[in-house]
């Protein structure tokens, strides 16, 4: 044994084994520090002394496999490496267990900063945070612009049936952290599941693109876009990607924005900063760079606001049985009935435009 402290889940001489096989050049000898981690994917910088690489992993104890692919994250990443959507460089996967003790995946640790915080990007000025803005709609609209069977992923996902589908799912999530009665909600699914779009072209979905899930690299002092700064350098966490209707994730992400208004601390408030592209300009954007009809966007933003109202409503649920550690958490209960009226609002008026 080489006497190295092992970060939680990392065993650190069986990657260095596997690595120095796996990836031409890399040694075996390697120090790691955990970068993010809870009940999401662990994702840890390792290197080697020369090298450097990102390894992904499931979280600790018992998951649901489904909910952390680590083939699927590879494989989409892979897919998109060569189009327009910034990827990190995957590098090798591993499918057996025995190695660490879960599937896991090398990929590139790309330069920028996930701005998760309105005062993070407030430094910056209100120019950048608008450049910066701007190209995370780019980069949005380039990725829902790929077609999946042109880069190997026509087989992943179930498109049809894809909207009504995720009515089920949410309802499922919703009842399952059942503490309180909420008739909002409960008339909020009756009328997404009775009023179920057609659907726009069948895309790639992120499932949950927000700008903190973006790397961007802005170098200090420099104007927008000169010198390659403020670029998206990296989309990240594909977790729930699939094939969908990526009218969603536009409504998702619009409807993160609306809740950094209710609860801001609470959640990723960095679209609240000076500068940020409005909601109708960020509609206005994307419709430009895409051919989606957004006719029926008040619809996706009704879905928008029930998914995110069952997600929160499980943090509720946990908050109240005493399973949840930090601050911040005694808010989120509240948040859900403004999100929750918003959605309504959004699907009776067939707009996506906020009273």
């Amino acid at each position: 044994m080489s006497g190295r402290t092992n970060p939680p889940g990392l065993d650190l001489d069986a990657l260095g084994s596997w690595l120095a096989a796996a990836v031409p050049g890399a040694g075996s000898v390697l120090s790691a520090e955990l970068i993010a981690g809870g009940k999401s994917n662990l994702t840890f910088a390792v290197s080697d002394g020369s090298a450097e690489w990102i390894v992904r992993r499931p979280p600790l104890g018992h998951v649901l496999a489904t909910a952390h692919d680590m083939g699927r994250e590879y494989r989409v990443m892979s897919a998109l490496q060569d189009t327009d959507v910034p990827v990190p460089r995957t590098y090798a996967f591993c499918a057996d267990p025995g190695v660490i003790g879960s599937e896991f995946y090398v990929m590139e640790r790309c330069a920028g900063t996930p701005y998760r915080r309105a005062t993070e990007l407030a430094g910056l000025g209100a120019p950048r945070v608008r450049a910066i803005s701007e190209r995370l709609v780019d980069t949005l609209a380039a990725l829902h612009a790929v077609p999946p069977d042109a880069v190997g992923l026509g087989d992943f996902g179930r498109p049809e049936g894809f909207l009504g589908r995720q009515v089920a799912r949410w309802r499922k999530q919703l009842d399952a952290s059942h503490s309180r009665d909420l008739p909002a909600a409960d008339e909020l699914h009756r009328l997404l599941a009775a009023s179920v779009p057609t659907g726009s072209a069948t895309g790639i979905v992120h499932g949950d693109f927000r700008l903190d899930n973006v790397l961007i690299d802005s170098g200090p002092g420099a104007a927008p876009g000169a010198d390659g700064s403020d670029r998206a350098t990296a989309v990240l966490d594909w977790e729930m990607a699939t094939l969908g209707d990526p009218l969603t994730d536009l409504a998702l992400m619009l409807t993160y924005h609306r809740l950094a208004e209710t609860i801001g601390d609470a959640v990723a408030d960095a679209s609240t900063a000076p500068g940020f592209l409005s909601e109708e300009e960020i509609v206005a954007r994307y419709a430009a760079a895409s051919e989606r009809d957004l006719s029926d966007f008040g619809w996706y933003l009704g879905l928008a606001a029930f998914k995110l109202a069952a997600i929160l409503e499980g943090i509720h649920y946990r908050f109240l049985a005493g399973q949840t550690v930090g601050e911040g958490f005694d808010d989120i209960g509240a948040a859900i009935h403004p999100l929750l009226d918003a959605g309504l609002t959004a699907l009776n008026a067939h707009s996506w435009r906020k009273n």
